[in-house]
Parts: structure tokens; sequence; C-alpha cells
């Protein structure tokens, strides 16, 4: 937290998503507005202040939150406790479009192209990383590596290997209100919520680009973890305009991914930098006190908070500035974002579930297959190999005939499993190469 707060309420910026109980006066939404209004790079706190007025509550469930992430970090400081290793988060990307005959990527079309989402995952982990040689690297001297990266999901809840993406054409609407069609998305589809980090992309009214779910506690009344329907909606939602840094982009200032980069913020726990309030409070020391937010400009603003003018941090994720002038995640920031993950029971889960489908990587590429001999038609490969990569694998006879081939596009170390029961009996190969040209092999027979 900052040393000390303004005399004024404190406004926090985050998504509630309580639009599926149908409890209280109707209330005008504000994304009920003309479309033909400025873009809007974020709808997080109108849409939790919206969110309140549909279902009051005595207490604002954001200060409880925010005292419960202070204290853990607080309490950690005072253990000197350090987070051990790299947190992965597993992604789900749930494309909603309204093209009937399923073409996909091009101008205008929200079903976009898997390289336009696998850019997004690419922005992600190089501005949560600040990869070096990538527009994610910064050498400011509060910036840090919050170390915590990205991927898309390997396998569906079923336990099928998947793509991490799910492509769902639906009619019944074009374009999706930020503050109320949460619910409507969850219910064409959500994967679990303690599992996956969902992303829905779609065509947002009003002219945002984003919204995001802030994390649930347990015993915060408004923000409970036992809510169900928050479960269900738990995750961002994108405009698909503004999604990853190729494909179908529109807008010049928000056209590199920083708006996936900012909403994921919010789901880790981070309010915008300037408090969403006049010199408002982020609970990030290391921030500097801003006025207001930045907008479509990257020269320099200055704020005058405490009697003296200080420099606006506006190349922060949490600003509001264009993409092309973001590339800093704080260490104050990262503090938070890594309590979250312990203190919000379905971030928790989350990660623990993701440590739980992967294999601890190795320096170099190790094969191992079984069972072996080979009864029910499923081989089984344990491969290991450095870091996040696309992986190839192909089975071929004693006569040297490929009968065999799945290809795997970044993926972290794991046991794969091949469907062999098509094979005649006999000898055969796993030829197991990746993207860094290692090939290894295992023989194995099939009964």
């Amino acid at each position: 937290m900052k040393k000390a707060r303004p005399d004024r309420s404190l406004h926090p910026v985050i998504f509630l998503f309580i639009t599926a109980l149908g409890i209280g006066r109707a209330v005008t939404s504000p994304a009920q507005e003309n479309d033909s209004l400025a873009v809007k790079r974020c709808a997080t706190m109108k849409a939790y202040h919206f969110g309140l007025k549909r279902l009051p509550f005595a207490a604002d469930p954001l200060q409880a939150v925010n005292e419960k992430i202070t204290s853990h970090i607080e309490n950690k400081r005072k253990l000197r406790m350090a987070d051990s290793d790299v947190i992965r988060i597993p992604v789900v990307v749930h494309v909603i479009h309204d093209r009937e005959s399923g073409s996909i990527g091009g101008r205008g079309n929200p079903n976009i192209s898997e390289e336009q989402i696998r850019s997004q995952i690419r922005i992600l982990n190089e501005d949560y990383r600040r990869v070096q040689g990538t527009p994610g690297y910064n050498e400011n001297p509060v910036g840090v590596d919050t170390e915590i990266e990205f991927f898309l999901a390997e396998f569906t809840p079923d336990g099928a290997q998947s793509d991490g993406i799910t492509r769902n054409y639906y009619k019944a609407k074009t374009q999706f209100n930020p503050y109320t069609d949460a619910a409507t998305l969850a219910g064409i589809v959500s994967w679990p919520a303690d599992q996956y980090l969902n992303i829905w992309v779609c065509t947002l009214s009003g002219n945002y680009l984003g919204v995001a779910q802030f994390p649930s506690l347990s015993g915060v009344p408004g923000l409970d973890n036992a809510d169900a329907d928050k479960a269900l909606t738990d995750g961002v939602i994108i405009d698909y305009r503004s999604f990853g840094d190729v494909g179908a982009l529109e807008n010049a200032n928000y056209n590199q991914g920083r708006t996936t980069t900012h909403e994921v913020g919010h789901w880790l726990g981070l309010l915008h930098i300037w408090g969403d309030a006049r010199c408002g409070d982020d609970y990030c020391a290391d921030t500097p006190w801003a006025e207001t937010s930045n907008s479509t400009s990257c020269n320099e603003v200055f704020s005058s908070c405490r009697g003296t003018a200080t420099r606006n941090m506006i190349e922060n994720y949490m600003d509001y500035s264009p993409d092309r002038c973001m590339n800093v995640f704080t260490f104050n920031q990262m503090e938070r974002m890594h309590a979250v993950l312990e203190l919000s029971p379905r971030r928790a889960a989350l990660v623990e579930n993701s440590r739980k489908a992967r294999l601890e990587e190795s320096a170099g590429l190790l094969v191992s297959v079984y069972p072996n001999p080979v009864a029910d038609g499923q081989l089984k490969a344990e491969i290991r190999y450095k870091g996040y990569q696309d992986i190839n694998l192909a089975i071929i006879d004693m006569n040297g005939r490929k009968v065999g081939s799945s290809s795997y596009r970044k993926v972290w170390s794991r046991i794969f499993t091949e469907y062999v029961g098509n094979l005649s009996r006999g000898i055969y190969l796993l030829v197991v190469t990746n993207e860094n040209g290692e090939k290894a092999s295992r023989r194995f027979i099939v009964n």
C-alpha cells in the first residue's frame, strides 16, 4: 500500500459479474451507449459499480479483499518467504462468433485465426516475464519479471488432448455487453475456473476493449469464492479486434495485445495505477501517485498529488496508455499477483492443477514409453525437454514406413498418449523431434 491514502473514497477497478441473479431494481447499462463513441480501454470499473447497484452490499467487497491481500503480503515479508518457482497458467481461449459458415480469420470476422490467438499468448509471456528483445522488456529500475507464464491448455476438462482453443457459433447476439453478458458467454462455454484461465474473445458493445473478473476470496460477501455464478464467469473478456498483434485488428493504439495483459492483471488482483480516483491508491508503493489515467499518447504526464509534480508511470500495464507505450510491471504489483494466486481458492487450485499435468523439464530431449508391450491400444510417452516447444511424434514400422504421426504446438514436458490400436502386431519405433532439432526414438511392441 502507498504510504498514505487521500481523504476521498476509493473506487477500485474491478469487474464483478453479477448478471444471472436477476435481483434488484432495473439499472440501465452504460455499455448501451452509442457505438460511435471513442474506444474505451477497460470496462472493469464501471462494471463493478454496475454490479453493486444491482445487488448492493453493506460493505465494499473490494475493500475487504484489498485488506486481506495487503495483510498476506506483509506476513510474507516478515517471514522472509520467497516464491520458489515460475507459475505457469493454462489458458483456454473461447472464440465466440456469428459466422454460420465457420470461416476463420479475416478483417471483421470474430472467428479469429489460430495465429492471432497464439500471438496473444506470446505477448502475455513477453510482458509478464519481461523478455529481453521484445516489446515487453524494460530497463526501469522498478520493473520486474513477474515469474508468471501462460500457455494454451493441453487437455480438456475430461482429459482429452487439446490445443486450448474452442470455437463457438452463436447466432442469438452479434455483440456482447461487458457489464451484463458474462453469464451469457459462460452459458455458451466455460471450463472450470479452478483449472483454467478462461478468455472469451468476441465482439464487445459500447466500444469497450476488455473486462475482467476480480479474484474471489473465502468469506467476503460479494466476492465470495463459494458463489457458483462467479465460478462460471471467472476469467476475462476481450474484443477480438484488440486481441494479439496479428489478424483482425482495427485500432492503431490497441493492436499489440496489451489489452489482454491489462485485463489479466485485474484477474490477478491488480488495480488501475491511479486507483480509480484522483490520486487514488492502487496498494502498490512503487507505482507513483497519479491524478488520472493516461489515454492516447506516450508523452510524459505529471501529477501533483503530494504538493510536488511527479511523473506518472504511463508505461505501466495497468494504465490506459496505448499499447506501444506499455512495458512495466513493478515489484509490488508482482507481490500482489502472487499473493492473489495463494489467497484466492480458485486461483490457488488452478496453479496446483497445472503443476500436476506437467513433468519436470530436462536439459536435453528424454523419452520413455509404456506399457511395453502395448495391450490396450494406448501408448504413453513420457517426454521431457527444455522449456516450451513444438513437438512432433512419428510411428515407424520395421520397414521404415511412417504409419502414424502427431504434432503439438508449444507444449511443456508431459505424458503424451498415442492411439496404436489400429496397428498390426509387431515392433515399431516412436520417433520424437522437438523444435530445436533434437531427436530421440524408442522401440515398442504391439501385441
